[in-house]
């Protein structure tokens, strides 16, 4: 299943500076990959042997991630280094903060999702380029940037949650707008990056003007105000409030295994994910979270070998098995939930040039009141 997945990533093509001579590299990739479990490991303790750990026991992690679905990960990292991961949590401002700070930041790595928010801190060289024959092998070219700054650690995608009565056996993203589903659909709010990317995306499929009347069809289907969160529409869904509404998929993995009896567990019971598609490409979004060393990074050597760890197979079994993420690693096993939701085609649409649609999509999601 996943090797149909990364051969459809491995097609993109774009114009942008972050992924050139894709095609090229990506074929390296596919001969050097089955070397990089030895590789990655025998790089990383060579790393960690030659003054890591000597150098210092602790690297600050600046990240937007969630705390709790970076913990298992951080923890593993440090019991397998010794080094530790001070972190802080940055829901919003880590662009303002990282600039604000300038040569004195004291983070060595910055972490984000969205690949909008990757580009924001690319552009603002707020990272800096790194040798890492580790990352280069084992992340393929469309997603990681071309001069080895930023890399994608794993994949997310925007899926459907409905209600287990509906007989829906595919969806389209622009289903969402059919006046069969009028009161029917709940989602998050249309500034939020997660739906905001969408939206770039299908800007970057239909053009301005389509998106516009699809975003106008959604607002009318809408059984409440678009606001709180993924989970949310799980819940709402329970509550009777909505049939259908877009959620990524790794919400979907949490909820379908909280403890018994626990509202998390209800919500997630109560849903059927299906994964929709573009009707131009027949593929599903995803989008990335991701990480680089920081430009002024105290501790490049220790932040180098944090990300070596994350695309080592343990670390990509963590974002799979814990968090119910994509991994970006070939060959690692998804977990069952997120492997019975089907295969998934990622739309091959590159991410950069989805980036450059955000703003158009915020000022599209205003000038309609979506949220209001």
């Amino acid at each position: 299943m996943l090797h149909r997945f990364y051969l459809g990533f491995n097609r993109l093509t774009t114009q942008s500076a972050q992924l050139n001579n894709i095609a090229a590299t990506a074929a390296r990739w596919f001969s050097k990959v089955t070397a990089v479990t030895t590789v990655g490991l025998s790089v990383l303790a060579l790393t960690l042997g030659s003054g890591v750990q000597a150098q210092t026991q602790t690297i600050n992690l600046y990240t937007t991630r969630e705390p709790g679905l970076m913990k298992p990960l951080l923890e593993a990292f440090t019991t397998q280094t010794g080094i530790k991961v001070a972190t802080v949590f940055l829901k919003d401002g880590l662009l303002e903060r990282v600039k604000a700070e300038g040569v004195s930041s004291p983070a060595d790595v910055l972490m984000a999702v969205d690949i909008g928010n990757l580009l924001d801190l690319y552009e603002s060289k707020l990272f800096q380029t790194i040798n890492s024959e580790v990352l280069n092998t084992a992340i393929p070219a469309p997603l990681r940037s071309s001069d080895s700054t930023w890399f994608a650690f794993s994949l997310r995608d925007r899926v459907l949650y409905a209600d287990k009565s509906l007989k829906l056996e595919s969806f389209r993203y622009e289903d969402l707008a059919s006046p069969a589903y009028k009161g029917k659909v709940c989602i998050r709010s249309g500034q939020h990056p997660y739906n905001n990317a969408l939206i770039a995306s299908m800007i970057a499929h239909r053009g301005v003007a389509q998106t516009e009347q699809w975003l106008r069809g959604i607002k009318a289907n809408l059984a409440r105000k678009a606001a709180g969160g993924d989970r949310d529409v799980a819940r709402d869904i329970l509550g009777g409030i909505c049939d259908l509404g877009l959620a990524n998929a790794y919400y979907a993995g949490q909820m379908k295994t909280a403890a018994i009896g626990t509202d998390a567990r209800k919500w997630g019971d109560a849903i059927q994910v299906i994964r929709p598609t573009f009707a131009q490409t027949g593929g599903t979004f995803v989008n990335i979270s991701g990480a680089g060393v920081a430009a002024h990074a105290p501790n490049k050597a220790g932040a180098i070998a944090f990300l070596e760890y994350l695309i080592s197979p343990p670390a990509q079994n963590l974002y799979a098995r814990v968090n119910f993420e994509y991994p970006v690693r070939q060959g690692v096993a998804l977990d069952p939930i997120v492997e019975s939701f089907g295969l998934l085609t990622a739309d091959l649409t590159p991410l950069s040039d989805i980036a450059k649609h955000r703003k158009e999509a915020s000022l599209l999601v205003d000038r309609l009141g979506f949220d209001r």
